[in-house]
């Protein structure tokens, strides 16, 4: 009987979750034709926490969770080309962020996701999103002979963990598998809180964040093997798993009115180890700077 009640609630959870995803479906093709002008799926030094930040204190000071949180607007970024490039790009694009109960999610920064555990101070789950990978033709005079490295999408599973609302500070985590391409995976910790001056009109936060890397991804992305090499001039490079960079982001969020608000993202990050001493590397601190204006539904 307690095996029959086990798994009925299994399975009830499941058509639960399979329902969320399914009415978030159809968002799909809309998300993967804004993908080349989104900031999030872009190389850049933005943490990861900022495309979800205050997610779980949200839960956690307001427990009653609207069925359906609908933001759409526009957003510029100033961000380099790539990992380790020194020159700097401008993209404008969509900000697209829907959330379904505290259940399922489709945005811009985390891709289409459902968080499979859920309570007042935690969430963790699966999600689907796109790297773009390297274009050769975005900086030929630097990347020439290396290849593109080709767009891929990217399964990512993640945690965030907020202490206490004495003490509000957020832990996340999270590791990243692209699925072709690299077919390598990268991984996140970092945490971040709220910051002194944050109120009902503006919110902010801030905190520090490390990204480690497996062999195939850092190979991939900073390594020259010998074809390369003698395509590109470049020497022999093995760039090897472990630390990629670490890094320290800001958020902060201006609730204009009811429906308005303007959000404004600063971030720095470092390359370490083999990524910051690849040959292909040409600067190895990078910012990027993000400004987006939305209207909440």
């Amino acid at each position: 009987t307690h095996n029959e009640e086990f798994r009925s609630v299994v399975q009830s959870r499941c058509n639960h979750y399979i329902r969320s995803v399914w009415l978030l479906l159809p968002l799909l093709p809309i998300l993967l034709l804004t993908i080349p002008r989104a900031r999030a799926q872009t190389p850049s030094p933005m943490q990861d926490w900022q495309y979800s930040s205050g997610i779980v204190l949200r839960q956690m000071f307001e427990p009653h969770v609207p069925t359906w949180q609908i933001m759409l607007g526009a957003s510029v970024s100033w961000q380099p080309l790539y990992d380790g490039a020194k020159t700097y790009t401008v993209m404008p694009g969509p900000a697209i962020d829907i959330r379904y109960k505290d259940l399922a999610f489709a945005s811009v920064g985390e891709g289409i996701g459902v968080n499979l555990l859920h309570g007042s101070n935690y969430r963790a789950g699966i999600a689907v999103a796109y790297d773009l990978g390297r274009r050769v033709a975005d900086y030929p005079s630097h990347l020439h002979g290396l290849g593109n490295i080709a767009p891929a999408p990217v399964i990512k599973l993640f945690v965030s963990y907020a202490l206490s609302k004495s003490f509000p500070l957020v832990l996340h985590a999270d590791v990243r598998r692209a699925i072709g391409s690299t077919n390598g995976w990268t991984g996140d910790l970092g945490f971040y809180m709220p910051l002194p001056g944050s109120s009902h009109k503006l919110v902010m936060f801030a905190g520090p964040s490390v990204t480690f890397a497996g062999g195939q991804y850092m190979q991939k992305w900073f390594g020259v093997d010998p074809v390369q090499a003698v395509r590109s001039g470049y020497p022999q490079y093995r760039a090897d798993a472990g630390l990629k960079a670490t890094g320290f982001g800001f958020s902060a969020t201006w609730f204009i009115t009811r429906h308005w608000l303007l959000n404004g993202n600063a971030a720095v990050s470092r390359l370490l180890g083999s990524a910051a001493d690849s040959p292909i590397t040409q600067q190895r601190t990078q910012e990027t700077v993000n400004l987006t204006i939305g209207y909440m539904f």
